[in-house]
């Protein structure tokens, strides 16, 4: 007859002592592994009578959700069904020595091509809130994104109000005819690429535009409750205004990092950037529903897609099983297309939460001082050709200090990994611009810029403080750039050309808003620090897409630490090869 196994005393003990330990360190119990397999595979979609072969992940326009804990592993097969080549960016993940997961094509990895897989592997450490997942190749993020949601640890809550429920808001574009045309036309031609033909919210356009008032998206809540608003740009090339008619909506968190709390009416947000906001709902059932709004904010000289995109916020009615009629619909109201005062004072407002739980580490002491021109500028057309950019012999580009980025056909991180850098990059890219003029003042005669794939080393753990200086160049407007691998401090911004001698007076060292992407202003600079801690090959960009086609871009390369958690990781066994 066989009996149960008995555990002996010894085992026992050791559970026990395994149940004591866990119940003084928490944090050793609650990281899981959490697998997802992302399809990249067609999908039909309809919007404004226009029928489009999409790009969608497991068929999802936008798409799902990745759902994960503070401390977590997440490990994410990415399968490749389409014909073009494909990346994956988790955008704001800070990848510690993870740099091969990062995403961005010929960066950290040669793209995924048709009919291969690539699994992405990372730990989400001293993060929580919320960030986004995005294609980082070409323009293919116009359709392949989603939310990621960075839930605290277990038994830690919120440092604000537990809310009653959550809510993605995914801000998009939508164009009629496939985005990889319009921006290899633009390409080709050198002109101004073609614009949207609506915004979307969480990807639907709303009513205000023809053929799509039941293609709309409906938030129904309940009176009295806080809800909170993950709110998210992925348009393409486009910084918004959003708004609730006759709601305020309180800031708690920008990027994944808590803030200060602050309300306001109007949300002001640029591709790449997340902002989560509380919204209380009215105590008692109002008759009335109310439109949510988003459209651009833009200074520049170009065309806009000048929309607007509408959801609507209804609330539940106790004794109806469906809303009443004849409700009042009210109206937001948003800032003017180029409202750069509303934007500055808003933007203004953002401060790190700074307590002792969640502490702004802002470096006080900086190592390496850097100053990068920002902006438009033109490249000449080829031999005999006319093209359709500033003049018919110039093309438009875009640059950081004149270097104009050039992806290499092999990636960066690769390259460095294995020792091979020569004719993929260059370690030359200039600290300062290397023809100084009156950058926000009259333009130069001569505005061509010089293209090349130049980096900056960093030594691990040095401090960087970055002065971002926006040019007047074919017009001055604003830029959002996004830094690959790191958070950073925006310790000020100002309009103007920076002065060194008197502006650094004024920094916040204290509690400066901590972000991933953050607008260089309209005619204006911004002072960033941040500390080198994350070895790796990092892309700092402007998240407008058509600025990083036409090359605002550059990267940073910073160099292995000493200690063994300071080191770059081994690539994986399934990196793609180019």
């Amino acid at each position: 007859m066989d009996y149960p196994h008995i555990p002996s005393f010894a085992a026992v003990r050791a559970l026990l002592f395994g149940f004591w330990v866990l119940s003084l360190f928490p944090e050793f119990a609650v990281s899981i592994t959490r697998h997802y397999t992302f399809n990249i595979e067609y999908l039909n979609v309809t919007r404004l009578c226009h029928t489009r072969n999409i790009l969608s992940v497991n068929g999802k326009f936008p798409g799902p959700r990745l759902v994960a804990r503070e401390g977590d592993r997440v490990v994410i097969k990415v399968v490749n069904h389409i014909s073009n080549n494909v990346s994956i960016h988790w955008h704001g993940i800070r990848q510690l020595t993870s740099g091969w997961s990062d995403g961005p094509s010929y960066v950290t990895q040669c793209p995924i091509q048709t009919n291969q897989s690539y699994t992405y592997n990372f730990t989400i450490t001293g993060q929580r809130g919320t960030l986004l997942w995005h294609a980082h190749i070409s323009w293919l993020r116009a359709t392949l994104y989603g939310p990621i949601i960075i839930l605290p640890k277990p038994n830690e809550s919120y440092p604000f109000e537990k809310p009653f429920k959550e809510i993605p808001i995914l801000l998009g574009e939508w164009f009629n005819v496939d985005p990889e045309a319009i921006i290899s036309q633009a390409l080709q031609t050198g002109a101004g690429p073609n614009v949207s033909d609506a915004y979307t919210i969480n990807g639907l356009p709303g009513p205000l535009y023809n053929c799509s008032s039941k293609d709309t998206f409906r938030l129904t809540v309940q009176p009295g409750k806080t809800y909170l608003l993950r709110l998210i740009n992925t348009a393409l090339n486009d910084e918004l205004f959003f708004s609730i008619a006759n709601h305020t909506l309180t800031i708690v968190e920008a990027d994944a990092v808590y803030t200060k709390p602050f309300d306001t009416d109007t949300i002001f947000i640029s591709p790449g950037q997340t902002t989560n906001v509380l919204l209380k709902t009215k105590p008692y059932f109002p008759n009335a529903t109310y439109l949510m709004a988003a459209r651009p904010y833009f200074t520049g000289m170009g065309t806009i897609d000048n929309s607007t995109t509408a959801g609507i916020l209804q609330y539940d009615h106790p004794s109806h099983h469906s809303s009443p009629k004849n409700l009042t619909l009210l109206i937001p109201t948003l800032p003017p297309i180029n409202a750069t005062n509303f934007v500055t004072n808003f933007t203004n407002q953002f401060r790190s939460l700074a307590n002792a739980k969640f502490p702004a580490n802002v470096p006080q002491k900086v190592d390496k001082k850097f100053f990068f021109t920002t902006g438009l500028g033109t490249r000449p057309c080829p031999q005999n050709t006319t093209c359709q950019g500033p003049s018919n012999s110039t093309k438009f580009a875009a640059s950081l200090n004149n270097i104009s980025f050039a992806l290499p056909s092999l990636a960066l991180l690769q390259s460095y990994y294995f020792g091979n850098p020569n004719g993929v990059f260059k370690t030359d890219f200039p600290t300062t611009p290397l023809n100084p003029f009156n950058y926000t003042g009259t333009p130069p005669n001569n505005t061509m810029v010089n293209n090349g794939t130049k980096l900056v080393v960093l030594q691990f753990n040095t401090s960087v403080e970055l002065v971002l200086q926006g040019t007047s160049i074919l017009g001055a407007e604003s830029h959002p750039l996004h830094l690959h691998g790191f958070n950073f401090f925006v310790v000020g911004q100002g309009f103007g050309n920076y002065d060194p001698n008197k502006d650094p007076a004024n920094f916040n060292l204290v509690d400066p808003v901590e972000r991933n992407t953050a607008s260089v202003p309209t005619g204006g600079w911004i002072a960033i620090r941040f500390l080198a801690d994350n070895p790796g090959v990092w892309l700092m960009h402007c998240h407008l897409d058509v600025h990083i086609s036409w090359g605002l871009g550059m990267a940073w390369l910073v160099l292995n630490g000493p200690g063994l958690n300071q080191k770059l990781q081994p690539p994986p066994s399934d990196l793609p090869q180019c």
